[in-house]
């Protein structure tokens, strides 16, 4: 194993940069072989900043000239060791000219400056800057940016950089010219670069003051097709941020730009977003009703970004979560908001929450767990995790329930009136969420402060003498890594009471006037601030059935003695859509717990023990209930997946569970054949495709319904699915077609999947779907990925074509990754090995599938640990891979 470590950055080491950096002008020359940047930098001394001398930060450059007040700096005036450039005994005021050097081309890690498909791009978050010039790359240094591109004509006719064009023009030499200006501040994380072959869709948009903008979504030649939704998404972002914050665009104009090879999903660089191919390109042909509302969900994240990032940026990189958790809620209610109705709110929330318990409870109770304001780092690129974007996100929502929307809305203006154009801390939101409504909150700084899952233990009494309900709620959250002992989270938690009708009765806590406008609340927020409290309701005619933790108004997992009677009766009757689902899903999670148990144990499954409970029922109810949101229904029919069931065991048996969960959906299926096949037939949707909130809840439940029957297998099945794919007119029912003929036997299975690739070839985002549901069938073993890895169009340089099969497979299909005899850890540490020398950061999220091996069986364990550790004594490894296979090996 390597010996060598690399170094921790601490939160309480943070000191304010010793120079400020007033104005940057950049001059490119770009060629993808070899890019010059010319940069001149006007920097004075920062009076808070005990340290006299001038840091810089490079990564792979090439230092070309050095000048300091118009003298050349001499290596005797320098130290450049590992990256870091000091200038010793500068003076006050200092204009810094650096000439660096750079190889677009071979920069095969996404960050910095590249090239894709023969265009350039930057991605400088977190600190990918310093791979374009040497400068004080840290997010609390702002400055405002002039910058040139200069570029073969032909090769390169669009140049675009942040802000606006103020000049451009022909050098005379086959080469042209575009000076950009940014009229904000920035940091350097912000700053982008595009140039190359692209065309554009624009239009003119007019601001509610009256103020008339640019807006331009560029892609690649033969994309202009698959625009349109971008920028309708666009558009209603820049709407809602005015009506629901108060927040205008900032700009003369606004671009999107496209691009196929990216790390992550989009960049909120000022005014020049660049986002990955997937979150823009959309057309009924080659998108789905899932793909529709993630171009929206990010167009909206990162347009809000403008003001939540960009305008008020983070003082340093442990305040992450200030600027991602905050836009992450933002984009969560503007969704939520776009579709507009009770049901699809509550439809948006489950979806939310699902990805939470999937990706970020795991995390909260793994080797990587870390606190939304992280304490320490090795690589900052490791830590854009679920933790800081949607656990994030549940802590500024928290502060939405205990304020109100008002309250919360009067926060955000404050927060904007005391830090517009700085760089501050998540204690600044919180005091400004405070302030501005006369709110103590100093218990809330926990939730950044402290890691893990908190639980809730809720006991209840009636006294039917005097009419109470008494809720005992008692918290607790489990060690982590950096946090042995917690302390007492503020934890909103919201209730409900249902009478025997399934009514919402009105509330009375003891001791507090519940009167909202003169009417009686059905819902309270109790605050858990102690270890244990108690609260009493007063006139509660009758018992109760409790509906505790509504809207999941916290981030929490909530232990509660239901009998299987009362799932059943919250699942049909109660008011709040999310309890209501969640009824279902503990129902579900009982019944499969149970049944995984006797899998352990060698027994043998049978129909019979369906019908132990009431899960048949439950389902059976809800698909025959027709006054339900068909979106609603698909959530509710969704049975647990496999990696929510496994955290709820003290070792996951991965083949259990999913013998367990096919076992579920093949009786479900015969069970309720009837029933699905009415779901499937009354939920088509008929005519022109439409991403329509109805349209697509009507399409998710048709498509459940279908993989339902095709759990049944037999050729009136098959023939069902194939009539579907060979008829769709639109990606979702084409894609779910072949999704389930892939797993099943239908002998027109190799056909359609043949069909499928001929037919979208030269789709790169379609392609990708087609690595992805073979990398996820159950029948697709180690061996069959790394055939597919030989396929012609499968390449590992690609992120988007290495997560769609590689991590879909390592991730997403269970059994079969965790096969008894390793390979799939020997596949996994290979392709670990294999991206770290190409994209050390895409890596590092394919070494994260490792890291809660220590939850497996011993047999399991040996062999994961085996592979973790072949991958830590790997030569030249990533300081990104580095950190996450030594914190999954520490005791």
């Amino acid at each position: 194993m390597r010996t060598d470590t690399p170094l921790t950055i601490y939160r309480k080491d943070y000191t304010p940069p010793t120079y400020r950096v007033d104005t940057v002008e950049m001059g490119f020359d770009l060629d993808p072989d070899l890019t010059r940047v010319a940069t001149r930098l006007t920097m004075r001394r920062n009076p808070d900043s005990r340290n006299k001398s001038l840091v810089l930060f490079g990564d792979s450059l090439e230092l070309v000239q050095l000048r300091m007040n118009g003298k050349e700096v001499g290596k005797r005036g320098y130290t450049l060791t590992n990256g870091v450039l000091e200038i010793h005994n500068a003076p006050e005021q200092v204009t810094l000219e650096i000439e660096t050097a750079t190889h677009p081309n071979q920069n095969t890690s996404l960050m910095g400056l590249y090239t894709s498909n023969g265009n350039f791009f930057t991605q400088c978050e977190a600190e990918g800057f310093r791979k374009i010039t040497f400068f004080p790359d840290r997010p609390d240094v702002m400055a405002k940016y002039t910058v040139m591109l200069r570029a073969d004509k032909s090769r390169y006719p669009v140049l675009l950089s942040n802000g606006n064009l103020v000049e451009e023009g022909d050098l005379g030499d086959g080469r042209h010219y575009a000076v950009w200006e940014d009229p904000f501040k920035k940091p350097s994380y912000l700053f982008a670069l595009v140039a190359g072959q692209l065309v554009c869709q624009e239009e003119k948009y007019k601001l509610q003051s009256g103020r008339e903008v640019l807006l331009q979504v560029w892609v690649e030649e033969g994309n202009l097709d698959k625009t349109q939704h971008a920028m309708d998404s666009l558009e209603n972002s820049i709407r809602w941020d005015v009506e629901r914050f108060g927040l205008e665009l900032d700009l003369d104009r606004f671009m999107i730009v496209a691009v196929g090879d990216f790390n992550m999903g989009a960049m909120e660089n000022k005014g020049l977003n660049i986002f990955n191919t997937k979150y823009v390109l959309a057309n009924p042909r080659i998108a789905t009703d899932t793909d529709y509302a993630g171009i929206e969900s990010v167009v909206g994240h990162e347009y809000f970004h403008n003001w939540t990032g960009n305008r008020v940026t983070c003082r340093d990189w442990f305040q992450l979560s200030l600027k991602e958790g905050l836009t992450v809620f933002r984009d969560q209610e503007f969704s939520a908001d776009l579709i507009g109705t009770e049901s699809g709110r509550a439809v948006k929330r489950i979806e939310d929450v699902r990805v939470l318990r999937q990706a970020q409870f795991p995390e909260d109770a793994g080797p990587m767990a870390h606190p939304v304001r992280p304490d320490s780092y090795v690589e900052i690129n490791n830590f854009y995790t679920v933790t800081i974007y949607e656990k994030g996100s549940e802590v500024v929502r928290m502060y939405q329930t205990l304020l109100g929307r008002d309250g919360f809305r009067k926060g955000m203006d404050l927060y904007f009136q005391r830090h517009d154009g700085q760089a501050v801390t998540c204690d600044d939101f919180r005091a400004a969420m405070a302030d501005a409504n006369d709110r103590d909150l100093s218990q809330f700084e926990l939730w950044y402060s402290q890691a893990g899952t908190p639980h809730i233990k809720a006991d209840m009494q009636y006294d039917a003498g005097i009419r109470t309900y008494s809720i005992t709620l008692t918290q607790s959250c489990p060690p982590t890594p950096e946090h042995a002992k917690k302390q007492s989270f503020h934890i909103p938690v919201a209730v409900g009471l249902l009478d025997r009708n399934g009514r919402d009765m009105p509330l009375t806590l003891e001791g507090q006037d519940n009167a909202d406008n003169g009417s009686a609340q059905t819902t309270l927020v109790l605050e858990l601030k102690e270890q244990s409290q108690t609260f009493v309701f007063t006139s509660v005619a009758e018992p109760p059935v409790p509906s505790i933790l509504r809207n999941f108004s916290a981030p929490v997992v909530l232990d509660v003695e239901y009998a299987d009677a009362e799932l059943a009766f919250l699942m049909a009757n109660d008011s709040d859509a999310f309890n209501r689902w969640e009824a279902g899903q503990r129902l579900a999670m009982r019944r499969m717990l149970a049944l995984s148990a006797a899998v352990q144990g060698d027994h043998a499954l049978s129909n019979a023990q369906l019908d132990e409970g009431a899960l048949g029922n439950a389902f059976r109810a809800t698909l025959r209930d027709t006054t339900l949101d068909p979106a609603f229904c698909e959530l509710a029919l969704t049975l647990p997946s496999e990696t929510v069931v496994a955290e709820q065991m003290d070792v996951i048996d991965p083949h259990a569970i999913h013998a367990v969960r096919v076992f579920l959906r093949r009786a479900l299926a015969s069970t309720l054949k009837v029933d699905w096949l009415v779901a499937y037939q009354s939920n088509r949707t008929p005519g022109t495709y439409s991403p329509d909130p109805v349209s697509t809840g009507k399409r998710g439940l048709k498509n459940l319904a279908l993989s339902y029957v095709l759990e049944i297998d037999d050729a009136d099945a098959h023939r069902l699915a194939q009539n579907q794919y060979d008829n769709a007119n639109n990606m979702t029912d084409r894609i779910a077609a072949l999704s389930v003929l892939v797993n099943s036997t239908a002998p027109g299975r190799d056909a359609a999947l043949a069909h499928f690739f001929e037919e979208f070839e030269h789709e790169a985002l379609v392609i990708d779907k087609w690595f992805s549901l073979q990398a996820m069938a159950r029948n697709t073993d180690v061996a069959t990925v790394r055939e597919l890895m030989k396929h012609p169009a499968f390449t590992l340089k690609n992120p988007n074509r290495a997560r769609s099969l590689i991590f879909s497979f390592c991730n997403g299909n269970p059994a079969q990754f965790h096969a008894v005899d390793g390979s799939g850890y020997e596949f996994w540490a290979d392709q670990v090995i294999a991206l770290n020398a190409i994209n050390p950061q895409v890596a590092a999220r394919l070494a994260r599938t490792m890291d809660r091996w220590r939850k497996y069986a011993p047999a399991l364990q040996e062999k994961m640990r085996a592979a973790l550790l072949r991958v830590a004594s790997a030569g030249a490894l990533s300081k990104d891979v580095l950190e996450v296979v030594t914190k999954s090996l520490a005791e």
